[in-house]
């Protein structure tokens, strides 16, 4: 790592394979968020010119579907190994990256009602609870690693902490799961959505904030702060013209967090290209 508590302990070229990984990871993701634009907007290409699915998420059940899976499993996996500036980032980077599989894994219960082939829910439950008993079982592994891991290299306060909470994340869904699997298939989707994006939010602040310190920036100057708050504008926005009535406002709120998820990592990969870390 690049860190200053561990410099010393690699040479340069260790330093520059660390370096290398965070700079892909990053680029990967953009590259992974322009790979589902361009199967959204190729399946649009195929439909009338007013036709659109209701939000991003109802893409599932349209020809975008393995793309739409691939790129969130892709994203979650990439957030979760990608190792943040301070503990707490890296932490809401975990727990992103977990509630990114979540929504990949269980979709929309809405299919929506225009697409190229519209598929239908006959499968989903079944999918579903495939899917989720995977991931459950996957998870526990995890925190079985983690906890192996603790006694080998005791973790810092925020990471005990982030540990903590994954446990009772895990618990709770997997009692929401196998208790109320109606209640779970209803909500688990949207729910991990709206945490994941809030991880995210975090993360860009958390940034904004790190950025200021390291370049006394000004808020004009503070690429970070602007995403953050393009973040929370919009979601404000567009989320009033929803209560209004509109009825596409989910889907121009989630393209509109992914392109600016994908601006921020452009950010970062610029700020950190021979840093890897701030």
């Amino acid at each position: 790592m690049v860190a200053n508590d561990q410099s010393d302990q690699l040479n340069r070229a260790d330093q520059v394979y660390a370096i290398k990984t965070w700079r892909y990871l990053r680029l990967a993701m953009v590259a992974l968020v322009v790979g589902l634009g361009v199967s959204i907007l190729y399946e649009r290409a195929k439909v009338d010119a007013d036709c659109f699915q209701t939000s991003i998420s109802a893409y599932y059940y349209t020809p975008v579907h393995g793309i739409f899976v691939g790129v969130l499993v892709s994203v979650g996996v990439c957030l979760f190994c990608l190792k943040g500036s301070t503990d707490l980032e890296d932490v809401l980077l975990n727990f992103a990256g977990m509630f990114a599989l979540v929504v990949a894994l269980v979709p929309t219960r809405s299919t929506g009602s225009c697409a190229s082939v519209l598929s239908t829910t006959h499968d989903r439950d079944v999918n579903i609870a495939n899917n989720v008993t995977a991931l459950l079982a996957l998870g526990l592994l995890g925190l079985l690693i983690l906890a192996f891991l603790a006694t080998k290299d005791r973790p810092t306060r925020p990471e005990l902490i982030g540990y903590a909470v994954a446990a009772l994340v895990f618990i709770a869904t997997a009692l929401i799961f196998w208790v109320d699997r109606d209640f779970f298939v209803r909500y688990a989707h949207y729910t991990a959505a709206v945490l994941m994006f809030s991880c995210i939010l975090i993360v860009v602040g958390l940034n904004a904030l790190g950025y200021k310190e390291k370049t006394e920036a000004t808020s004009p100057r503070n690429r970070y702060a602007a995403v953050a708050g393009s973040m929370l504008g919009s979601s404000a926005v567009i989320g009033f013209a929803g209560i209004l009535g509109w009825d596409h406002w989910v889907l121009i709120i989630e393209a509109t967090l992914i392109g600016l998820f994908a601006v921020f990592w452009l950010i970062q990969t610029t700020e950190l290209w021979h840093e890897g870390l701030r």
